[in-house]
């Protein structure tokens, strides 16, 4: 009755009710895409731009400003590892750098890594990547609230921005948790583990007598600059400086001998990390600024508090610097972080939640590769060659032994990327399935980028084709991989650019010919040595899994031309002819095929590949077991 004598009423309700709607639309919007990709570091970012460049509508949700993570808004810019392993889109974002800042030479600029840059060059190219995606959408400054799910099936996800309180709720077909510990995981219910195992429970010799919660120190890292002879930029000084607290950081300053000795002075310490353009990252282990902290259990809020510490231990590292050391002319750089105090935008995880996956990838795996009853490296998707490195300093509770573990170059196997039950979610980032040692080493950058750019090709397939990603066969991710020139095999000696690279990478996974494994340090490689002649010994190895008799011949004999043709004969139906095998090696540019004259490794694979097809005429299975056809 009232409405129907004041149409003024009327109206001012109807506009109520109009901008009610619009305001609750402000702060709750809704998506629905094929891949969400939850965390846009360094994982998360070649997760999205994998997966949209496969076809798939993808969101990358990220809580920063930038894209990177770790790389770029965490200020670790020096990266760790893989620089004679080219691959995929490690090579590509490397090779703008080169673009940026004029080769190779010029990012070469610390002793700690190949390849140094500043962040925020690292942020905009991988925004530039990103943009040049047409399926590809990136929101900033969202934090992940809650993720949705129906059983045992991922759903999607809930998110808060930080600044305005809007909530996003985004519906998915395939959810990757590229957070940077976990979070993900952890609120759809997928078991995880944390901490460190027992060397009992996972079969690895490396002397950790019991299970427990550790994980590896956080680092606040930063960015100085030189701001030249005369300038003084010393920080206020920081509450509860003391700089006893940095005694044996360098040779500089060390006064109690029973801390461990330093083997660098102030200015090698300092070029560890140094940039281009006069710049230098301060992520110095060695009582400088890594600290223990344990933010896993935390929410967002009680992070940031927490890491209130992580900051002032850095500020008070470089307080040391400036007025113990005298390196006054250093300052936090100005052009890299719009923060309030110049520090990065995050800090620095070397570990989270690790999930418990379809397979758990453990140092017997990565060390021993082809003597291990589950043959994982059979399903390789990413590759790494740095060494197991552990910062546990600043934790007296924790095992002190890990450090430069001696590994090959190894690769990661598939099934460390997906739950063996939950549906809809895939692992990247640092919450794969791998034990806490071996952490130590698929945490670094290019390693994690590569695994992040197989969990986006792995989402979008899955996506795209309304498959579970467990139902996704090996062979099929494996080859799409190689399609994209990412390496399945840690083959330091092929690269992309050889002619032949694929079908060496693809008889490398069947293991029908096994590389040579060289633990060296800082610079781990495995090697397919493509000229070396083959013997009995070499081929009948891998044979024994494929057929079911092997040549009776005496292991130290070569592989003759005659012989090559035996072993393709084994994995078809008929037989093939001296004439094929002879046409074979000269499309290949091989020297002349004869029956009478010893095969090399390089020739063995490419007819195996080419003629026999091994790679794809018999699948494996998560666990590199061999399909029968």
């Amino acid at each position: 009755m009232i409405l129907k004598r004041s149409p003024i009423l009327l109206m001012i309700l109807v506009l109520a009710g109009l901008n009610l709607l619009s305001s609750r639309s402000a702060y709750a919007q809704s998506r629905r895409v094929d891949v969400l990709v939850v965390g846009g570091g360094v994982g998360g970012t070649a997760a999205g731009i994998q997966s949209a460049r496969t076809g798939a509508r993808t969101l990358i949700v990220e809580p920063t400003p930038w894209l990177g993570g770790m790389l770029t808004a965490a200020g670790v810019s020096a990266t760790d590892g893989n620089h004679l392993l080219p691959s995929g889109l490690w090579a590509e974002f490397r090779e703008q750098l080169y673009k940026v800042y004029g080769g190779p030479n010029k990012v070469a600029t610390g002793w700690v890594s190949n390849t140094q840059f500043e962040p925020h060059v690292g942020d905009s190219i991988f925004k530039s990547m990103a943009a040049r995606e047409s399926n590809l959408t990136v929101l900033y400054g969202y934090e992940l609230v809650e993720v949705l799910k129906k059983g045992d099936r991922i759903n999607g996800a809930r998110f808060k921005q930080g600044t305005t309180g809007k909530e996003l709720v985004v519906r998915s077909r395939q959810l990757i948790d590229a957070t940077e510990l976990g979070d993900a995981i952890a609120l759809a219910g997928v078991p995880f583990d944390v901490g460190m195992e027992a060397s009992s429970v996972t079969g690895e010799d490396v002397n950790v007598p019991a299970s427990n919660d550790i994980i590896q120190d956080v680092t606040y890292a930063a960015i100085l600059k030189d701001y030249g002879v005369g300038a003084d930029c010393t920080i206020v000084r920081p509450p509860n400086y003391d700089p006893l607290e940095f005694d044996g950081a360098c040779t500089d300053y060390y006064l109690d001998k029973t801390r461990l000795a330093p083997n660098v002075d102030a200015k090698k310490m300092i070029a560890y990390g140094q940039l281009p353009n006069r710049k230098y990252m301060i992520n110095w282990p060695g009582y400088g600024n890594d600290i223990y902290l344990s933010l896993i259990s935390l929410n967002p809020v009680q992070r940031r508090e927490a890491l209130e510490a992580a900051k002032q231990q850095t500020l008070r590292f470089i307080y040391f610097l400036q007025t113990q050391l005298g390196f006054r002319h250093l300052g936090l750089a100005n052009d890299e972080f719009q923060t309030s105090d110049r520090l990065p935008y995050m800090v620095y995880h070397r570990e989270g939640r690790r999930m418990r996956g379809l397979t758990r990838f453990k140092v017997q795996h990565l060390s021993r590769p082809f003597s291990e009853e589950a043959s994982l490296y059979r399903t390789g998707i990413s590759v790494g060659d740095y060494p197991i490195d552990h910062h546990h300093r600043k934790n007296p509770n924790a095992p002190q032994h890990l450090g430069f573990y001696p590994v090959p170059s190894y690769n990661v196997p598939l099934g460390s990327l997906i739950p063996p039950v939950y549906k809809g979610i895939i692992a990247a980032e640092k919450s794969i399935s791998v034990s806490n040692v071996v952490n130590g080493t698929t945490r670094l950058q290019p390693c994690v980028l590569l695994t992040g750019q197989a969990a986006g090709l792995l989402a979008a397939k899955a996506a795209l084709s309304h498959r579970a990603a467990i139902d996704v066969p090996v062979r099929e991710l494996q080859q799409a991989l190689l399609d994209a020139k990412a390496y399945i095999m840690p083959y330091a000696d092929i690269t992309p650019a050889h002619p032949h690279f694929a079908s060496v990478q693809r008889i490398g996974a069947t293991g029908l010919l096994r590389g040579r494994l060289q633990p060296s340090g800082w610079a781990n490689r495995t090697w397919f040595d493509a000229d070396s002649l083959v013997r009995w010994s070499d081929l009948n190895q891998g044979l024994s899994a494929y057929i079911q008799k092997t040549a009776q011949q005496d292991p130290g004999l070569f592989v003759m031309g005659k012989d090559l043709i035996w072993v393709l004969d084994q994995f078809r139906t008929g037989t093939f002819t001296a004439g094929q095998v002879s046409e074979l090696f000269e499309s290949a540019g091989f020297s002349s095929w004869s029956a009478d004259r010893p095969v090399r490794r390089i020739e063995v694979a490419v007819a195996l590949d080419r003629l026999a097809d091994p790679f794809r005429s018999r699948a494996v299975n998560h666990q590199g077991n061999i399909i029968s056809p």
